[in-house]
C-alpha cells in the first residue's frame, strides 16, 4: 500500500520560512522513475501546483513561489521536500504531496496546513 505522509506545516508570520517534507512508502524502487510535486489548496479555492520535479530532475515552479521556494527529492530515502522562504499571507493553504505514476494515475498525501499571518 502506497502512503505519502506530509509534515512540516504550521502557523508562522509573514517573512518566515517553512520546510515541508513528504515521506513515501510502499512504492519500492519505482519511486525514482516517477515525477513528484507539491500542490496547495487555499480555503475555498481549487488545488494548484506549487512545484514539481521529474524523474530526471527537471523542476518547475508556479510563478507565485518562484525565487522563494526550492523543491528537492531524495530517491534513496523516498522523500520530497519543499523549502519555502519569505512566506506571504497568500501562501496559506493545505499543502499536498503528489507522486505521478503517469498522467492518469497519481498518489496523494493527506495534506499539511500552512497558515501565514501578518
Amino acid at each position: 500500500q502506497v502512503q505519502l505522509v506530509e509534515s512540516g506545516g504550521g502557523s508562522v508570520q509573514a517573512g518566515d520560512s517553512l520546510r515541508l517534507s513528504c515521506a513515501v512508502s510502499g512504492i519500492g524502487r519505482m519511486f525514482e522513475f516517477y515525477a513528484v510535486a507539491w500542490y496547495r489548496q487555499p480555503e475555498g479555492k481549487q488545488r494548484e501546483l506549487v512545484a514539481s520535479i521529474t524523474n530526471n530532475g527537471r523542476i518547475r515552479y508556479t510563478e507565485d513561489v518562484k525565487g522563494r521556494s526550492t523543491i528537492s527529492r531524495d530517491n534513496a530515502k523516498k522523500t520530497v521536500t519543499l523549502q519555502m522562504n519569505s512566506l506571504k499571507v497568500e501562501d496559506s493553504a493545505v499543502y499536498y504531496c503528489n507522486v505521478a505514476v503517469n498522467v492518469n494515475y497519481t498518489y496523494w498525501g493527506q495534506g499539511t496546513q500552512v497558515t501565514v499571518a501578518l
